[in-house]
């Protein structure tokens, strides 16, 4: 059954990612995170992709993005990915490809899924047991969304933007959002829609990518997500 293509709409947030060969790793050492941040940092500026966080792990990348053109995703994960392969087949005498395939993307809708999108992939170091705290992990973007800390990769997204009305204050909103656990069922929701590619947001957002696309994007119940005990 051939694959469907994947949904490219302009001015609509998208989870992305893009995972090593088998759970083999695809960052060896600190310079290796470093020269994808700055590709990154590039590329997205080249292709007019909005970056609001983004975390690097061992052996997979998450990034929340905008982009501005209906292509300017695919654009930017095909360079980016092209440009970090060759960079590491030369830096550690690799050959061959890194990546398990094409990258898994994910549209979403509203401050609900966005602000638990933002928090599902900054906190996603401290799931994988690297560190204790978000804070702590130096290849993400948490201490830029939480902490005020200039990164030349990230850019508010307008639902962030709405936290505060000030940087301060959005940093703070932030930091307190991300005290609170996940609402609940909201990180299994994010992971299958992500390895699924399905849409996440409001019955109006549905409506309106199923108008786009032409066909239903979705699979069972949609709307918003039950509010956290937390």
């Amino acid at each position: 059954m051939p694959r469907r293509a994947r949904l490219k709409i302009p001015g609509v947030t998208v989870h992305l990612i893009q995972r090593a060969m088998a759970g083999q790793s695809c960052f060896f050492q600190d310079a290796d995170y470093r020269f994808y941040v700055e590709s990154l940092t590039e590329l997205a500026a080249r292709f007019n992709v909005a970056v609001h966080a983004y975390a690097l792990l061992e052996n997979e990348v998450h990034i929340l993005a905008t982009p501005k053109d209906a292509d300017g995703v695919s654009w930017l994960m095909k360079h980016l990915s092209q440009r970090y392969v060759q960079y590491v087949n030369q830096a550690h005498g690799r050959t061959g490809s890194l990546w398990e395939g094409r990258f898994r993307s994910s549209l979403l809708g509203g401050s609900d899924y966005i602000l638990a999108c933002y928090r599902y992939i900054e906190q996603a170091p401290v799931r994988a047991g690297l560190v204790a705290q978000a804070r702590q992990y130096a290849w993400s973007s948490y201490r830029c969304n939480a902490e005020g800390k200039a990164n030349a990769a990230v850019t508010p997204h307008k639902l962030f933007q709405k936290l505060g009305s000030d940087a301060a204050a959005r940093n703070v909103a932030y930091r307190t959002l991300c005290k609170a656990a996940l609402p609940d069922g909201m990180l299994e929701t994010l992971r299958r829609a992500s390895n699924g590619a399905h849409v996440l947001g409001n019955a109006k957002f549905i409506a309106q990518i199923e108008t786009e696309a032409g066909y239903k994007v979705t699979r069972g119940k949609v709307g918003r997500p039950q509010a956290s005990a937390a």
